[in-house]
């Protein structure tokens, strides 16, 4: 048991610094040399867990999807759905330097799909989780069941949660605005109910 316990954590420790190497030089600069470096680990140690670099980035990838998902699962529930949708939204934006950091790793892994085929599947599981969230939102907002048109109302706050994710990342946009925008939105979808 403390064998899979230890091979979890070792794995876990390796996506870390999968995500530090593509943070301080770029996703061009992760090898299985560099990430054991960033580790503090032999060649030989990171290859006998991932014996590529393609299922180095795919798990890297695959734990970031993990983490994001259970820090939008660890939402505290509110009775007031305006109010959770806000919250739930807050979790998904780069309001803060770690989750600044994840966007910034998951657009260089996001770009790295052409020569990495396996990073394909992670990105559309994560892009239908992130839709389906907004859905779930909208379907609490209005009271209403899914239908197209709601579908087509969830496809909408999905890409304001992008962009405004892209927004912040490049410098353009506060945490307040982004605030305004998203409370905004959620109101006009409960206003449809």
């Amino acid at each position: 048991m403390s064998r899979s316990i230890d091979l979890a954590a070792r794995k876990a420790q390796l996506a870390e610094a999968v995500w530090q190497v593509i943070l301080d030089r770029g996703i061009s600069a992760v090898s299985v040399r560099t990430v054991a470096e960033q580790a503090g680990l032999v060649v030989g140690s990171l290859r006998h867990v991932f014996p590529t670099r393609a299922e180095l980035l795919s798990f890297s990838a695959e734990l970031m999807v993990q983490r994001a998902t259970e820090r939008v699962l660890a939402t505290p529930w509110s009775d007031d759905p305006q109010r959770y949708a806000r919250d739930v939204i807050s979790r998904l934006l780069p309001l803060d330097p770690d989750s600044r950091a994840e966007l910034e790793v998951n657009l260089a892994l996001v770009a790295e799909c052409p020569a990495q085929p396996s990073l394909r599947d992670i990105r559309d599981h994560a892009h239908a989780q992130l839709l389906e969230v907004c859905v779930r939102l909208v379907e609490l907002l209005t009271g209403r069941a899914r239908d197209p048109e709601l579908v087509i109302t969830a496809r909408r706050l999905h890409a304001i949660v992008d962009g405004l994710a892209l927004h912040l990342l490049h410098g353009d946009g506060d945490e307040q605005s982004v605030r305004a925008i998203v409370s905004e939105e959620i109101g006009r979808i409960a206003e449809t109910a």
